[in-house]
């Protein structure tokens, strides 16, 4: 699938930018300013995707009193912590742009890069990766795990995962349907991205120190990620448990043959309390971490037969700014006063969807209405749109 770049169709491109967030109040107000400074001058039309994954702050409260000058947003509230995989699955499921960015709020990732990253998909690549050529602000150990992580993860998995390379990414519009149509339930983001393939391409940066707040990543949760990718991505820990096995099983037969004939033919007993304890506890070890690793595989089948949703969305605020027309809704999508006929049609359509795509029908035939602009009476001042939803959202992402 190739991009064309003339300026006619440029102007076509909707850009979705998904931002997790889970107790990141702190650096909200930084975050939008940046963000803001870029998106004002890039010609597409834009959106943010903000997914509150069960802050405990007053993140969720911030983001409903944001105001764009460009683009627009809409803020995804899960009903709990289901950590930052199951937040970026609903960010996937709910972006709607032709491109979309994966984007850390804490600003490590700089977003003075998204221009960048767009116009090198514009040449034609359906996935940009982002490699981290400097980690700044971390200590040696954490980098020196980081790429022990990813080496040992490429040679295990079968599906190679680009080094130093986190969540920071451009998709196209074609690869984010594809991981949207995945339906496993165990979500190795880093593996999930970079399994479907397509045409490739890497930019590197300097990450920046994180800059407000505290990571949500120690040690024990990293290693725990870290048995997740390799435990989703390949059954190689299994295999070389059987090996390991065998070969085990080969050098204890030849010991025992030696053993015998030493005994028989030389006459000389083999002593031994001590090493026969090493070697039953050397076997034992063995025999336990075989069992543990069939033991993780078998909890990952456990969770996928039980076919949990990845996510529950609780709530879901949507705001587009439309420059000089927008449309205010204060009630949950119930009704609308001082609005032209095909803004009401619109309106009306949109209540007869189900209610996890009224956002999507609704706003993008007002935005079409609005761009026609042979119906449209007067301007209306920009307000949010609201609703709850109470059912279980993104079962199948």
């Amino acid at each position: 699938m190739r991009h064309q770049s003339s300026a006619s169709q440029q102007s076509e491109v909707c850009l979705s930018i998904i931002i997790p967030m889970f107790n990141e109040a702190q650096s909200l107000d930084v975050l939008m300013q940046r963000l803001d400074r870029v998106l004002s001058t890039m010609p597409e039309h834009c959106e943010l995707v903000f997914i509150d994954d069960g802050s405990t702050d007053n993140t969720w409260a911030l983001l409903q009193q944001l105001r764009m000058s460009h683009g627009e947003h809409q803020c995804i509230k899960l009903s709990r912590n289901f950590g930052k995989e199951a937040a970026l699955s609903a960010g996937l499921a709910q972006a709607r742009g032709l491109a979309v960015i994966l984007l850390d709020a804490d600003l490590q990732d700089p977003p003075e890069l998204i221009p960048q990253m767009l116009a090198t998909w514009r040449e034609g690549y359906e996935v940009v990766n982002m490699r981290r050529k400097k980690r700044l602000g971390e200590t040696w150990f954490k980098r020196f795990s980081a790429g022990c992580f990813y080496r040992l993860m490429n040679v295990m998995s079968d599906s190679p995962v680009p080094e130093n390379v986190g969540d920071f990414r451009l998709l196209s519009r074609q690869v984010v349907d594809h991981i949207n149509a995945m339906p496993e339930r165990n979500r190795f983001m880093k593996g999930i991205l970079s399994w479907p393939g397509f045409t490739q391409t890497t930019i590197e940066f300097d990450r920046d120190p994180r800059s407000v707040g505290e990571t949500k990543w120690n040690y024990g949760k990293l290693i725990g990620l870290a048995m997740d990718g390799i435990t989703s991505f390949s059954f190689k820990p299994l295999r070389l448990a059987t090996w390991f096995g065998v070969t085990i099983g080969l050098s204890s037969l030849i010991y025992g043959v030696w053993v015998v004939l030493k005994t028989l033919v030389f006459g000389e007993a083999v002593a031994g309390y001590a090493s026969m304890m090493v070697v039953q506890l050397f076997l034992a070890g063995i025999q336990l971490l075989a069992i543990g690793l069939i033991g993780e595989y078998l909890g990952r089948v456990f969770m996928e037969v039980k076919q949990r949703p990845v996510f529950i969305v609780e709530e879901v605020y949507h705001q587009q700014s439309i420059p000089n027309t927008v449309v205010s809704f204060k009630k949950p999508l119930t009704s609308m006063t001082k609005a032209t006929t095909h803004s009401k049609q619109a309106l009306k359509r949109a209540k007869s969807t189900s209610i996890n795509h009224v956002n999507q029908f609704s706003n993008c035939d007002l935005q079409a209405s609005v761009l026609q602009g042979s119906h449209l009476q007067q301007a209306f001042f920009v307000q949010p749109t609201s609703y709850k939803q109470t059912y279980n959202y993104g079962g199948n992402v």
